[in-house]
């Protein structure tokens, strides 16, 4: 299997860096010391002083935005929307321990983290702009069409697993009590992106060993290295 971004979008977002993960079994995950309670703390400090609007992270986020010819305000990125919520309510929703801990550490590092259920998605991902026929699953079971020329995560089926790039994922690969296998992928368009990168990894390796499933691929994605293979579920 494999995760990529097409041409179109390294071209027009040369900044991109993208780290992505695999893990494995899930399912027999010890969520005891799924606490994140630390990482929550660490934010709450951060947002008392700085908007999330101000970080550097969500800036160039903002502007990719900007740049596909989208409202930042009414398309926010996945990290800003976590961040904003959590500034007005300190709190987030409880959903799945290893979605939980990530989106934790996605607002800590101010950077989008997907996850996708491995089984769920047909050969691969590519991020790419959208051709206008592929269907993407909401959480409520409705289905939509996304608009020609938005970024997608899109699988070889046709199924957008996101819209509008780190804006929204579709319920069809949601990480669920079943899933086992799972691709984390984090994205950034900010300058010095590769080290911050690399310590979100060191973070997530730490947390998901915690947890007591292991890493089994991994690999930092950057114009010259551009494409993540890692094996299917078997």
């Amino acid at each position: 299997m494999y995760f990529i971004h097409s041409e179109e979008v390294w071209l027009q977002f040369p900044r991109l860096r993208a780290l992505t993960m695999v893990v494995r079994g899930v399912t027999g995950a010890d969520s005891s010391d799924a606490d994140t309670s630390d990482v929550l703390d660490e934010v709450g400090r951060v947002l008392d002083n700085t908007p999330e609007s101000e970080l550097p992270q969500i800036q160039a986020w903002r502007q990719g935005y900007a740049a596909m010819g989208l409202k930042p305000t009414q398309y926010r990125c996945a990290a800003e929307a976590l961040l904003r919520r959590f500034r007005k309510e300190r709190n987030l929703p409880q959903l799945h321990p290893l979605v939980d801990m990530l989106n934790a550490e996605s607002m800590r590092a101010a950077t989008p983290i997907a996850a996708f259920d491995i089984a769920q998605v047909i050969e691969g991902i590519t991020v790419r702009p959208a051709r206008g026929d592929e269907i993407y699953t909401t959480f409520q079971g409705e289905t939509e069409r996304a608009t020609e020329g938005e970024i997608i995560f899109a699988d070889s089926a046709g199924q957008a697993h996101s819209r509008r790039w780190v804006y929204r994922q579709g319920a069809v690969s949601a990480v669920r009590d079943k899933s086992d296998a799972v691709l984390i992928v984090a994205e950034a368009l900010h300058d010095g992106a590769e080290p911050e990168l690399a310590t979100l990894e060191g973070r997530i390796r730490a947390r998901v060993d915690a947890f007591g499933i292991p890493v089994t691929e991994a690999a930092l994605l950057t114009p010259s290295a551009r494409k993540f293979n890692f094996l299917p579920v078997t």
